[in-house]
């Protein structure tokens, strides 16, 4: 069956590019809504931005989804991938600016509240998104692939120069809470280098060592540390739960990025639904819903026929 949220939650911020307050409520909605963005601060043009992987604008800093009017909301990410790891696949959410809010840099605030709020079933079946054959796109050195698989596992592999960082690799069979286990409280990062560049040109006003693990050689500048000592791999492995959220239903496949990132991953959905071999629409069963990632982390509070 599809899912909602129980009931509408409020979080409260800053944008990480902007530095400007914003507030965000996340509210339940009606099957085969999906995720639907109003910005309730655009009165002269359509408010409303579907996040689907066909509404993504290429960006290289985030995930960013548009309308037809040119109306976009920005830095979607992180929620996406709390959606995905609580198995809610149907919100409205109200935001009055650009960018949902960064908070800590991670989901975990995101799970923590959708926890607390619980889960409804809506009275529709869910349908899935089965890989039937790999799929993969290239830039350089970067790769990012899709291949058949029982269930959503996610491989990822980072490469930097940076001391702190280093080689990572890591894997995850993403069934049954492992997100909410492995994943959720990963930060965002960057190097201090980046942080001066980006905020000299405008961007990551709202950034700082809170929201952000930032690095400067084999230094991690951030207040306490890494929270994993392989956080930047597996913040990677969370910001791919996210834009892999939008291809309209749970996907049974294996991802393997390596040194990929938001642009690949939404190059990779487009790729997938092009061919129309490699990919089939799945009613799930019971015991398909069983092997996703939200299933059995968050308190189902009711059916609803909605």
């Amino acid at each position: 069956m599809q899912t909602t949220l129980g009931h509408s939650v409020t979080f409260d911020g800053v944008g990480l590019h902007s530095g400007a307050p914003v507030r965000m409520i996340v509210h339940p909605a009606a099957a085969n809504n999906g995720y639907t963005f109003v910005r309730t601060d655009v009165i002269d043009r359509d408010p409303v931005v579907v996040a689907r992987w066909d509404t993504v604008k290429p960006s290289k800093l985030c995930t960013l989804v548009t309308n037809a009017d040119g109306v976009t909301v920005s830095t979607i990410e992180h929620l996406m991938a709390a959606f995905a790891g609580l198995g809610i696949g149907n919100a409205l959410i109200e935001v009055d600016g650009p960018e949902v809010p960064i908070l800590d840099g991670s989901s975990a605030p995101f799970v923590r509240a959708m926890r607390r709020a619980g889960v409804s079933r809506l009275a529709a079946p869910l349908r899935m998104v089965r890989v039937l054959h790999p799929v993969e796109v290239r830039d350089g050195d970067a790769v990012a692939r899709l291949e058949p698989a029982p269930e959503l596992e996610i491989d990822f592999a980072i490469d930097f120069t940076d001391a702190a960082i280093g080689k990572q690799e890591k894997h995850l069979r993403m069934a049954n809470g492992a997100f909410v286990r492995e994943l959720m409280d990963s930060r965002t990062f960057c190097r201090q280098a980046d942080v001066d560049y980006m905020q000299s040109h405008g961007l990551a006003l709202g950034g700082t060592y809170e929201n952000a693990v930032v690095v400067d050689g084999d230094k991690v500048l951030s207040p306490g540390g890494l929270r994993h000592a392989d956080e930047p791999v597996r913040h990677k492995m969370l910001d791919a739960m996210g834009d892999l959220a939008l291809a309209g239903g749970p996907i049974l496949g294996r991802y393997v990025g390596n040194r990929s990132g938001h642009a690949m991953t939404n190059r990779l959905l487009r790729a997938l639904f092009a061919d129309p071999t490699a990919w089939a629409w799945e009613v799930a069963t019971p015991a398909l819903a069983h092997s996703l990632p939200g299933a059995g982390v968050s308190r189902a509070v009711a059916v609803a026929a909605r």
